[in-house]
């Protein structure tokens, strides 16, 4: 059985491999489910980026590095 690659909250580590999520097999998921709404990927990301900020804010100055892990992958990937 296979688990999908989804985020645990509170710790935002996935699910099924346990590294920070998103993790390359959630990038690659997001990108197929909004292939043709990438403005919509970012407010979703973002969106989540706000989540785990306010559930566990990321210490001294971390919320940058976080900001980058959920939403920068997204902007860099072909940026419209």
């Amino acid at each position: 059985m296979s688990r999908e690659h989804v985020p645990s909250r509170p710790t935002w580590r996935c699910r099924a491999c346990g590294i920070a999520w998103p993790c390359s097999p959630a990038k690659l998921r997001l990108l197929a489910a909004f292939r043709d709404a990438r403005p919509a990927l970012l407010v979703h990301l973002a969106t989540l980026w706000a989540e785990a900020e306010a559930e566990r804010p990321a210490p001294d100055g971390g919320a940058a590095d976080r900001y980058r892990r959920f939403v920068g992958w997204a902007r860099r990937r072909g940026g419209r």
